[in-house]
């Protein structure tokens, strides 16, 4: 048996995309529309206020192309505020018109390497900051996908020494770390979780960035041998005011 990475864990995360039912918005009075807005927006600076007490982060987001409409991305403590997070959207005026298009539960995941022996990695400030991501200091745009390491009879990535493992990783990091300042990555685990193993979350200044970075990484053995990529969605960050001109029709 192939020893196992240990990893340091953080937030748990939970990325919400949801498709907008225009035909059902469109239908609605004026005023009815307002109202639903409105209690949206007052979701939304509820989720922000919590960045302030260090409670949790959360970004909205519109999405590019027809798999979703917006994306909801939320970082809180325990797996029981991200259920209340969802219930407590769904319990919105305008839920029913913001229609489930995808979702993805994970937790923010480092590997054990990065921390000195014997600290605490929340206290080292180098890392605090990776574990527990403040949205609201990120570039505009955003690229999330989920991923696995490929188990085939040939290429299985598990069935690797734990050294080679390390070694390819290290390898894999250095086309990373060439993007450092333009593209930023936050890694969160899903073993258990959801039907893949990694989400990865990018932030950019320009999305053209995000081809470049997942272009040359696919010819790194790490991608091109094990990895198995899921849907790509990318889009960009949005406020309250802008989400609310958005909606208005």
């Amino acid at each position: 048996m192939s020893e196992p990475t240990q990893t340091i864990e953080g937030w748990y995360a939970y990325h919400d995309f949801r498709t907008v039912d225009w035909a059902s918005f469109k239908s609605m009075t004026p005023e009815m529309r307002q109202q639903r807005i409105e209690s949206l927006q007052a979701y939304v600076r509820s989720q922000h206020s919590l960045e302030d007490r260090e409670d949790g982060s959360f970004g909205s987001y519109l999405i590019a192309g027809h798999k979703a409409d917006l994306l909801f991305v939320h970082f809180r403590k325990t797996m029981e505020e991200l259920v209340a997070c969802k219930t407590e959207f769904e319990k919105l005026e305008i839920a029913d018109e913001l229609v489930p298009a995808y979702s993805y539960v994970s937790i923010v995941e480092l590997s054990s390497y990065l921390s000195k022996p014997g600290s605490d990695p929340r206290e080292d400030p180098r890392l605090k900051g990776r574990l527990e991501p403040k949205l609201s200091t990120e570039p505009k745009h955003i690229c999330f996908y989920p991923m696995n390491k490929r188990r085939s009879a040939d290429d299985n990535w598990y069935m690797l020494e734990k050294e080679k493992r390390i070694e390819l990783m290290t390898s894999h990091g250095m086309i990373g770390r060439s993007y450092a300042g333009r593209v930023h990555q936050i890694i969160t685990g899903s073993i258990g979780f959801d039907d893949w193993e990694w989400g990865v979350t990018l932030y950019a200044h320009d999305p053209l960035e995000f081809k470049k970075l997942i272009y040359e990484m696919r010819f790194d053995e790490v991608s091109a041998r094990y990895a198995e990529f899921g849907p790509f969605y990318v889009g960009h960050a949005v406020n309250e005011g802008e989400l609310a001109s958005w909606l208005n029709v």
